[in-house]
């Protein structure tokens, strides 16, 4: 069975410090399929576009800031049928492009996601992790998906049926897309691979800080339909 053409699509601003492992992990994958590595820069000021000049096959500047903007921008040039998207603090297991694969042999699959855990070797960061896993797979199995933006693949031709991302929401915009692009096809759970992710919102916020603003945008948003300003998420370098 022919395998699929995967665009690995990394959104960047300012990501020196934890870029290279990202793309080293990307190109030691044990893949045996055609992919890309497809880094959407928006302006860094440090060496972020140096790094992945050297592992990336395309790295374009996104004037416009903002994840949405970047996930969309290295999608539209993207020239694979799955589009992978990571966050350039998140670190595949050598198997994920193998696995995601698999997983989209099943035609009524849209959307790919796995188990991600922090970087960390905190109890509290691995417990917040733990939880966030569980309640997307339950969010999967009721066909009202929630899944993270730092690890998720989806097929190109459903990405552009609902037109990306939304460009214009600063925080849950990976749970608005995959709550939309869901209505397309099913999303799955991979289980036989992971995702490991830098906890540093966590780790500047402090644990319970973080659970805590966690909890209230996210009610704010789901119950009460409020949108989340910019300075209630500032992003953290």
């Amino acid at each position: 069975m022919k395998k699929p053409f995967i665009s690995i699509i990394i959104p960047t601003l300012n990501e020196e410090k934890y870029l290279e492992p990202t793309l080293k992990a990307v190109k030691n994958q044990d893949y045996e399929g055609k992919y890309e590595i497809i880094v959407a820069d928006g302006m860094s000021k440090d060496k972020t576009v140096k790094l992945a000049r050297k592992y990336a096959n395309k790295v374009i500047t996104v004037k416009k800031r903002g994840v949405s903007v970047g996930r969309n921008a290295g999608a539209k040039i993207a020239k694979g049928d799955i589009l992978l998207f990571l966050d350039a603090d998140t670190i595949l297991l050598f198997n994920a492009l193998s696995e995601i694969a698999k997983a989209f042999r099943n035609k009524k699959v849209v959307g790919v996601t796995c188990p991600i855990l922090p970087i960390s070797f905190k109890a509290s960061n691995f417990a917040v992790y733990w939880f966030y896993n569980n309640i997307m797979k339950i969010t999967l199995k009721r066909k009202t998906p929630q899944v993270a933006g730092m690890c998720c693949a989806y097929r190109k031709d459903a990405f552009e049926k609902i037109r990306g991302f939304n460009e214009n929401m600063y925080v849950y915009e990976d749970l608005d897309f995959s709550k939309r692009i869901g209505k397309f096809g099913k999303i799955v759970f991979v289980e036989s691979t992971l995702a490991l992710t830098s906890p540093r919102r966590f780790e500047a916020w402090g644990s319970t800080n973080a659970a805590r603003k966690y909890i209230v945008t996210y009610l704010n948003y789901f119950l009460a339909g409020k949108r989340v300003p910019p300075n209630e998420y500032k992003p953290v370098r």
